[in-house]
């Protein structure tokens, strides 16, 4: 095994291997606690997971939670968390937490996608390319991102200094450095560019963590995760991995790294797999936006550690719930008189408690309630599912449990 990463109060360890591939188990250790990898952690984007109390997702497994550094600046802004010591203490979660750069934002409010990181690359490419009926809210120079916010039109601006500075004040365990993220729809020329003011904003973001570092002595240590773009370009993914890899500024490197950009799904695996191969062994690899079951397992197998993503929770609120058979949707009219839990010896809070009929008055009646007890399922759920995979690696079995697992796991149900 590789001798463990430390810094400060952050550590990671490798424990087992999956045999004759790039996944493992291991162990973060940060000031507010460990996080047992493989591990999903859910998304409080604004401090919060929709609809859940902390207290509801420490009960239902979660390790972790992520925050978005965009957002909280916004609203209700990063000076109002630094006062009152961290976003764990803000939010009255006791356990480690992340905080997104921010730069996912920057491209949904620069080309108005939807928040998703895969895209179809058979479209023609263009650097220009905005969603219809959306205007540019983002403008991207060398120097860093100035957005209009989506709440009241006001202009702000972003830089790797700024990103570090807010991010340092909302206090996450474990932070992010500001990044560019391209979409399929750009030229080569443009990624090539792009992913060269990444890693120039790369290096500012490691010399400003460690000022920001030095002046806050009082908090404890933050991780920062370097981010690694370069789309579905081979060549461009694996000199991310390698420049960021190594990188070196005033003595501190990164403590993990992120592998974000939008890629389409039959190609997770691989590039999962090129920046694996490159990154340091004894550092965690964070995979941004990841949710469905098949992409845990290839993601787990060819070298990513955790995982943040929405999509529990939105599903939920939409009608949407998981079960290891697959998902269906609550509101069809065959669920009135269904009275059935949603999964049948399902450990989370609402299948012990409640039916797939009431669950579906409760959403055809336009109640708050559903939207909590169906997001505890599905983030119950996902959670549960990447703590399985963990354990069938510490155990020697992960490919059967992964041939067993997809093999009942069919999508819509």
């Amino acid at each position: 095994m590789p001798p463990a990463h430390t810094q400060g109060d952050f550590a990671f360890e490798v424990h087992d291997r999956v045999e004759g591939q790039l996944g493992r188990t291991g162990a973060i250790t940060t000031p507010h606690g460990v996080i047992e990898t493989p591990a999903f952690i859910p998304v409080a984007t604004k401090a919060t997971v929709k609809a859940v109390r902390p207290e509801e997702m420490s009960e239902l497994g979660a390790q972790a939670v992520l925050a978005n550094a965009y957002h909280l600046n916004l609203q209700p802004g990063t000076d109002v968390l630094d006062a009152a010591g961290g976003l764990g203490n803000f939010m009255n979660w006791p356990g480690p937490t992340f905080t997104d750069s921010g730069g996912f934002q920057v491209m949904s409010l620069g080309v108005g996608f939807k928040k998703v990181i895969q895209m179809d690359s058979s479209r023609v490419t263009n650097d220009e390319a905005i969603a219809a009926e959306h205007e540019r809210r983002a403008f991207v120079d060398d120097d860093g991102v100035t957005f209009k916010s989506h709440i009241d039109g006001t202009e702000h601006r972003f830089s790797p200094e700024i990103s570090m500075r807010l991010q340092h004040e909302i206090g996450a365990d474990i932070i992010f450095a500001f990044d560019e993220l391209t979409t399929l729809f750009n030229t080569r020329d443009y990624q090539e560019e792009s992913l060269e003011r990444t890693r120039l904003w790369a290096q500012r973001c490691l010399r400003a963590h460690r000022n920001l570092t030095a002046e806050r002595s009082h908090r404890p240590y933050q991780a920062l995760f370097g981010v690694l773009q370069g789309a579905q370009y081979e060549d461009l993914r694996r000199k991310a991995a390698r420049d960021l890899g190594s990188m070196t500024v005033d003595g501190q490197q990164f403590d993990g790294f992120g592998i974000g950009g939008a890629l389409e799904k039959e190609n997770l695996g691989t590039i999962v797999r090129w920046v694996s191969e490159e990154l340091p062994e004894n550092k965690p690899r964070h995979l941004l936006g990841i949710s469905e079951p098949e992409d845990f397992f290839t993601a787990v197998e060819n070298g990513a550690d955790t995982f943040d993503c929405v999509q529990p929770s939105r599903v939920a609120r939409n009608g949407r719930v998981y079960t290891p058979d697959g998902y269906f949707n609550i509101p069809q009219a065959k669920y009135k008189k269904d009275f059935s839990p949603i999964q049948d010896g399902c450990g989370c809070y609402t299948c012990q408690h409640y039916t797939k009929a009431y669950l579906h008055h409760l959403f055809k009646a336009k109640e708050m309630l559903y939207s909590t007890l169906c997001t505890i399922h599905n983030e119950y759920f996902t959670v549960k599912l990447v703590a399985d995979i963990r354990s069938s690696i510490t155990e020697g079995r992960f490919a059967e449990f992964r041939d067993d697992a997809l093999a009942r796991y069919q999508g819509k149900t």
